[in-house]
């Protein structure tokens, strides 16, 4: 397709460009026992387990960005909703959008993002289409994902069965996706790069349901960051959760680039960091298990759930108290 630089609106007029586009660009650097007969549906077979489920679309802006790049993003957040509700990825589906004129170039170098992540994962990329729509003046590219998992019938992962002194874990330092997207959007230039943590946690989370622990729920703090996670159990329980701020995990660059950027980490999105509740007795088991795992080399106790109080606490640093929020709008636009 060397003749053909740009996506035009013929690539998605189900034609013969059409049918080049998707073998030469998508299928070739994709394709997968699912994915080759290129049928309507994607047969999966027999799953062991009880399905789940999930969808999710990426809008980032902008679509590369230090550390990552939407490809990459759409394959490891869709992975990583399946495995913190204990579930094995099994297959992707994967929808793109592209608006006309977009370089060919550069979305072959996004599915080889696309290829990369998926193989890292374990994961199959079972079934797809492509869209493509007049230039808008956006960011060219929005994808949109679904993924379906198995999880094993002794796993109960839910709200439900969070209770008084469970203690809560993150995986490691957060806010560094959203910064870095930010810090590159605003061509924002610091002594030390600021990179994104997207990556698939559904090995890390293999590791920490191997060790037997009580694990009690797990979410990877996205969009609304750590903040939006908490406020989501205070909600789901009706019970407290007191933070210590010196035990959280954070870069110099990152609390740098917050302080420059006059954001809260706490609401910052990360793309490769979940957080953990689990038993009293079983929180530091865990916390090992992380930090032998690659993804998990900072993982922390950050704090305890409590019937004491009713809202979310966070002690400060230097001997305060303020409440956490979820935030009411969303700070950083087209961060996933």
């Amino acid at each position: 397709m060397s003749e053909d630089k740009k996506i035009t609106m013929a690539h998605g007029g189900g034609g013969e460009l059409t049918n080049k586009l998707i073998k030469d660009i998508i299928v070739s650097r994709l394709s997968n026992n699912y994915l080759k007969s290129l049928t309507d549906s994607a047969v999966l077979g027999k799953i062991d387990g009880r399905i789940c489920f999930t969808t999710d679309s990426y809008v980032v802006r902008p679509l590369e960005f230090p550390g990552g790049d939407i490809g990459q993003l759409a394959v490891c957040g869709t992975v990583n909703d399946l495995a913190v509700m204990g579930a094995k990825p099994i297959a992707l589906s994967l929808a793109l959008i592209i608006e006309e004129g977009f370089s060919i170039d550069r979305l072959a170098r996004i599915i080889d993002s696309i290829a990369a992540a998926a193989k890292l994962a374990d994961v199959k990329i079972a079934t797809g289409d492509t869209k493509v729509v007049e230039n808008t003046k956006g960011e060219g590219l929005f994808i949109n994902t679904a993924g379906v998992g198995a999880i094993d019938e002794s796993i109960n992962i839910a709200p439900s069965a969070i209770s008084d002194t469970d203690v809560i874990i993150v995986t490691g330092n957060i806010a560094d996706h959203g910064l870095a997207v930010m810090c590159s959007r605003e061509g924002l230039s610091l002594q030390t790069q600021l990179k994104s943590d997207v990556a698939p946690l559904n090995g890390l989370i293999k590791d920490m349901l191997d060790t037997g622990a009580k694990i009690r729920f797990m979410r990877d703090a996205t969009r609304a960051g750590v903040a939006g996670v908490l406020a989501d159990i205070n909600e789901y329980t009706s019970l407290g959760i007191v933070i210590e701020e010196s035990r959280i995990p954070i870069t110099v660059a990152a609390r740098h680039a917050a302080e420059l950027l006059g954001l809260d980490p706490m609401i910052v999105a990360n793309e490769g960091k979940c957080i953990v509740v689990v038993n009293k007795n079983d929180a530091q088991k865990v916390v090992d298990a992380c930090r032998r795992h690659p993804l998990g080399a900072n993982a922390a106790i950050i704090g305890t759930v409590t019937s004491a109080i009713n809202n979310i606490e966070l002690h400060t640093k230097i001997g305060g108290r303020r409440l956490i929020y979820r935030p009411y709008g969303e700070q950083l636009p087209r961060i996933c």
